[in-house]
């Protein structure tokens, strides 16, 4: 039989997938002789046999359980079911990949109400029921569902019928406490199991099932995590950091997870356990203070700590008991961390020589790059107000949006465009949904290490907690701060990189790349193999793509620059023309705007390619539908609107995507595109005789049929010639390529490459002409495919290797038999995704092209894929 649960000392950090993260990290800390509490792993695969079949419990697992509690029993001197020398355990999740929050613990688990008085004796009295207490809220929360706030309710109510804290009650009043938990569980038809085992039995059946909660499933979509891991059960002996004043409880990162700075960064409550730090209830101490409160653990947490980040080679994220003074290393996990830190960390730990260039470049995925360029208030106007509140600066940028109060208002008022910041007292775990959609979270309590904290930090999602001069009320949906109050729908902005709250909106800007980002991205530049392109058609998306390093524009859509008022003047004119007069007329002007355009893109590219594509769109995008901008269009023409409307009407198409565009629009009126190349080689002449060295790419999109390019390279060809006659210049090098677009270009690309100079796969269509799915449309259904696994991505996104990239490769192996050296790019929306990047970099392509703001992360994933 496999063996279904590991002791801490039979496992090792390679053993994730089975032991999960925690799991496998205990057992290492364990192998490293750090002072680990003892206990065992239940592993992942029983929790997905327990989730298929209930039964696997009592059949399998029960026994085994059974034999690992003795185990622990002989391991510690301690009895988990007598009331001599008491042993009790903490039952925790530890998926595969870190889930901070998202599933369940119980702590303190073995108590009864005859262990207590015992454990009463061997501690005292307040210590020993506060840990029951907590142990029967937990166990109601998490085994019967019955929500810790009622429990808080009766707490607080006792409180202040006695007129006193929980902390300073006799034991009398502590048994009325306990009691009337008790009954808060016969109220929900449950009841407390008195039996240990049973009450362990039950807690790691409700941790099993507590991979499948809502706001775990949530969390894995968000992480891209699979649904099929499980997750492993951790039974630990507890240690108690609430058993007096030199007992505490802390979360530490061995650096700081906002900044990156090589210093430990972290907080810590004496007298507590673990929860309180996480849960946000008291406000905790910095670590710094543990050296003058309790100077010997944290001279040895200082010992330990350093040891783990040298072993992991990353910063950690520790979780410490200290226990009458002694020390105890509860968790080590590598930290979650901001898109700031992520590059800090990752290029510091090179430089100590702890990891290689290569692997900080892994350490950086995309979607932190992402977040890197990412919007920062404008300084000059944040220097115009003022900050009505100041919290704890726990997850960077700046956003702006309206207050909601609760994560169903939060979905509520995205869902209906609108952007939102959730304030909280603190969030939890089941917050996750509105914190997922929410521009900012705001907390008014907790530290920098509270759930909000955590998860804000790894969706990249500015948060500020701790904001304790906010009064929350969270059913009135108000906030009260100074004179101020603020209701759910007010708009506030929120800069997490300062802590402060400002109201109304402040305008954002783009961060200038800092000297980090350009570091780790010249070593990416140095592995990688596939070049990255932008997208792009004015002149601002230009300039921003050279600046964020694209080696040349592999797409330059032509057709947005006949959009502006004069110019979509000019194309109706044209497309409506009565004669040969109206029609040379109209590409004149036209002529003289493209050539303008094209003069100032190619001065800006430079000696870098430029690929660019001749008109696409069908005609009737260019003209009006509205009676009122028809009549307009008919005046400015000189006819009549009827006349106007007829000849619009003509024009319709029913499936115009499939129907009068690309090439097709080219061979049916060759002087537009004629005109196109003309104003493109007017330009580049012109730069050339100013010194620049331009080589014009022109891209032939929907090409389906060989004859076609043939036709329209034949008479593009005869017109740049003569363009260069007229100008008397000896001809330069330029290139005609096709768009592949369409699944017969794929299977014919052997002969296109006949006459293609290049080929740039335009994904968006090709992937719409292949699934028979209306991009436009996909939104309607695609969630529904994707809840319904039907799907697992939306392939507008993300490349379907098994399709649509099939006909990619097939294409790519049919061109090169042709041409052995031909340039072949991507230019799809998916040129900037990275699980299409690494596929792209298998078949052998030569470039990839997104638009400008995805390629810094494109970047990173082109030498990923490399290194990979």
């Amino acid at each position: 039989m496999e063996k279904l649960i590991y002791t801490f000392d039979e496992g090792r950090s390679g053993n994730k997938e089975l032991l999960g993260g925690k799991g496998a990290n205990l057992a290492e800390m364990t192998h490293l002789g750090l002072p680990v509490p003892e206990g065992f792993t239940i592993t992942t695969e029983c929790c997905m046999n327990y989730l298929a079949d209930a039964s696997f419990f009592e059949k399998q697992l029960k026994a085994e359980v059974l034999k690992a509690i003795q185990n622990l029993e002989s391991e510690t001197g301690k009895s988990f079911t007598s009331t001599e020398n008491i042993l009790l355990v903490s039952v925790r999740s530890g998926a595969v990949f870190s889930m901070p929050g998202m599933m369940d613990t119980i702590l303190n688990l073995g108590l009864n109400d005859y262990r207590v008085q015992d454990f009463a004796k061997l501690t005292n009295v307040n210590f020993a029921y506060d840990c029951y207490r907590r142990l029967l809220q937990m166990f109601g929360d998490v085994v019967y569902g019955i929500h810790k706030e009622q429990f808080n309710v009766l707490l607080h109510q006792m409180e202040k019928s006695l007129n006193k804290k929980v902390t300073d009650f006799n034991e009398a009043e502590h048994v009325e406490l306990i009691e009337s938990y008790k009954n808060l569980f016969s109220k929900n038809k449950v009841a407390f199991p008195q039996d240990p085992m049973e009450q362990l039995f039950e807690a790691t059946k409700a941790v099993f099932k507590s991979w499948n909660n809502q706001r775990a499933k949530v969390y894995r979509d968000l992480h891209n995590i699979p649904h099929h891991l499980g997750t492993a059960v951790n039974v630990q002996s507890m240690v108690f950091g609430n058993s007096g004043e030199e007992s505490g409880t802390g979360v530490v990162f061995t650096r700081n997870p906002s900044v990156g700075d090589n210093k430990l960064f972290g907080e810590f409550l004496i007298n507590a356990q673990g929860e309180d730090v996480v849960a946000g209830i008291r406000t905790p101490e910095p670590i710094e203070s543990l050296q003058t409160i309790l100077p010997e653990a944290y001279n040895d947490f200082i010992k330990h700590s350093h040891k783990l980040e040298q072993h992991y080679k990353d910063m950690q994220d520790i979780e410490f008991t200290i226990e009458n003074g002694k020390l105890y290393i509860l968790q080590t996990r590598n930290g979650k961390r901001t898109a700031k830190a992520t590059l800090k960390i990752a290029l510091d730990l090179a430089a100590e020589g702890l990891i290689s260039k290569e692997e900080a470049i892994m350490r950086v995925s995309p979607e932190v790059i992402d977040q890197l360029i990412h919007p920062v208030f404008d300084t000059e106007k944040l220097t115009a107000v003022d900050a009505f509140a100041t919290g704890l600066p726990a997850s960077p940028g700046a956003a702006t949006g309206s207050i909601v109060f609760t994560a169903d208002k939060a979905k509520e008022y995205t869902a209906l465009g609108k952007k939102v910041i959730l304030v909280r007292q603190e969030t939890s775990p089941e917050d996750i949904e509105g914190m997922v959609v929410s521009e900012a979270i705001v907390t008014s309590r907790g530290g920098m290490t509270s759930h909000a904290a955590v998860v804000a930090r790894g969706m990249g999602t500015c948060c500020v907690t701790g904001c304790e001069a906010l009064t929350v009320n969270e059913s009135a949906k108000t906030v009260l701060c100074g004179n101020h109050t603020l209701t759910e729908g007010d708009m506030i902005s929120v800069d997490g990189s300062t802590g402060s709250l400002y109201l109304g909106e402040i305008p954002t800007i783009v961060p200038e790349n800092d000297q980090s980002l350009q570091q780790l991205l010249t070593w990416a530049d140095e592995c990688a193999e596939l070049k990255v392109r932008a997208n792009a058609e004015t002149l601002q998306d230009l300039q921003t793509a050279i600046d964020f390093g694209a080696t040349g524009i592999g797409l330059a859509r032509t057709e947005h620059m006949f959009f502006g008022e004069e110019r979509v003047l000019e194309m109706r004119r044209l497309i409506l023309a009565k004669d040969e007069e109206e029609v040379q007329a109209a590409l004149n002007k036209l002529l003289s705007f493209q050539q303008e355009d094209f003069y100032q893109m190619l001065k800006t590219v430079q000696d870098k390619p430029m690929v660019i594509r001749l008109l696409d769109p069908p005609m009737h995008e260019f003209l009006p539908h509205d009676a009122n901008e028809i009549k307009s269009l008919a005046d400015q023409l000189n006819r009549y609107p009827s006349a106007v409307e007829k000849q619009i009407e003509k024009l319709q198409e029913t499936n115009p995507m499939l129907g009068h565009r690309g090439c097709r629009l080219g061979i049916t009126e060759p002087l537009i595109y004629q005109m196109q190349v003309k104003a493109i080689f007017n330009s580049a002449i012109q730069l050339a005789k100013e010194g620049l060295t331009i080589c014009p790419e022109i891209m032939v999109p929907l090409i389906s049929e060989n004859a076609e390019l043939d036709y329209v390279k034949s008479f593009l060809t005869e017109t740049i010639e003569a363009t260069f006659k007229e100008h008397q210049m000896e001809p330069f090098p330029y290139e005609i390529g096709t768009m592949i677009e369409l699944p017969r270009a794929c299977i014919i690309a052997d002969q296109l490459a006949e006459n293609a100079d290049f080929f740039s796969f335009g994904t968006n269509d090709l992937t719409q002409m292949t699934f028979g799915f209306s991009r436009d449309d996909i939104g309607k259904f695609i969630n529904t495919y994707k809840e319904k696994q039907i799907m697992q991505q939306d392939p507008f996104q993300v490349l379907d290797q098994s399709g649509v990239g099939e006909l990619i490769k097939l294409a790519v192996d049919k061109a090169r038999q042709t041409k052995e050296n031909m340039m072949i790019g991507i230019c799809g929306e998916v040129g900037g995704n990275p699980e299409s990047i690494a596929f792209f970099q298998q078949i052998g392509i030569d470039y990839v092209s997104c638009s400008p703001y995805r390629i810094p992360a494109a970047r990173l994933a082109v030498a990923q894929a490399v290194l990979k």
